[in-house]
């Protein structure tokens, strides 16, 4: 029996979540390389040629439309990858992801209707108790950067499904990924150019594949069969698999607290998954999308 398109959006989904926070992880080691935004550019730097190479785009295959809303997105990729890559430098990465979800958590606030506004109320209250802002222990200048990637992962939720539906296959891709790498560049390029080395720019080319050329892949093909606020709070679940990955990976033992923060928004993830179809998926061959 075929799963129904709400139920292979959230697959896509998750999958891209656990891509996202193993890639986070692994990514701490380069971060002491290079530093947060170091770590940020060579991953993005190499995903934009990867996704030139394997697209191969072509001018006369995109509206204007679709250019200027691929832009856009790239511009907000590359701020919520540099945002969050400093917020985990300084905060824990279960915090960090937490504190960031209050983006997607405000499209699926905006952009729901009844039960699915319940759920995202649930995934809300479960990130508090994930945070615990009232024990004051977050770096202040971790929490602003995590904020700052919070509002740029809401524009690209919204972003993503824009040129998803627009632009076939990969394509969109083709266009956001290399405007995020020159932003990345113009940002953080230079002050890390001069450190690398060859097993660094090996090791960034590895972690590009896993974050973020896989999971936006991911993403985007999900977001063609999940309305924007299922697939907001579908993202409660990345904090909770960031507690756990923070603690197998790198030894970030949560409390009982923000265990429940766990429970909630996990029963959060499946509400969304269960009534988050779109009602019109878009005209897209999604096989050739994540064939190419």
């Amino acid at each position: 029996m075929p799963l129904s398109p709400a139920r292979t959006g959230a697959s896509m989904a998750v999958a891209s979540m656990l891509c996202v926070q193993l890639g986070l992880a692994a990514s701490v080691g380069l971060i002491d390389d290079v530093g947060a935004s170091g770590a940020a550019w060579l991953r993005l730097f190499w995903a934009g040629i990867l996704l030139l190479v394997i697209v191969r785009p072509r001018r006369g295959l995109y509206s204007r439309e679709a250019l200027v809303a691929g832009t856009a997105l790239g511009v907000v990729t590359a701020g919520v990858t540099l945002l969050f890559m400093a917020s985990i430098a300084r905060l824990p990465l279960g915090t960090a992801s937490a504190l960031e979800f209050l983006g997607p958590l405000g499209v699926a606030a905006w952009r729901s209707r009844g039960v699915g506004r319940a759920w995202a109320l649930v995934a809300a209250a479960g990130v508090v108790l994930l945070t615990q802002p009232w024990t004051g222990a977050a770096d202040p200048l971790g929490v602003a950067f995590a904020l700052g990637a919070a509002v740029c992962w809401a524009a690209y939720i919204l972003l993503t499904q824009r040129v998803g539906d627009a632009v076939s296959g990969l394509g969109g891709l083709a266009i956001s990924m290399p405007v995020a790498a020159l932003v990345a560049t113009v940002v953080a390029g230079p002050g890390v150019v001069g450190h690398l080395t060859p097993e660094l720019l090996l090791q960034g080319l590895g972690l590009a594949i896993l974050l973020p050329v896989v999971p936006f892949a991911l993403e985007l093909v999900a977001l063609r069969r999940l309305t924007t606020g299922a697939f907001g709070t579908l993202m409660a679940l990345e904090p909770a698999f960031a507690l756990v990955i923070g603690f197998l990976a790198l030894s970030q033992v949560p409390n009982g607290i923000a265990v429940a923060g766990i429970s909630l928004v996990v029963a959060a993830g499946i509400g969304a998954e269960r009534s988050g179809a779109r009602d019109a998926v878009g005209k897209i061959d999604d096989a050739r999308a994540l064939a190419v």
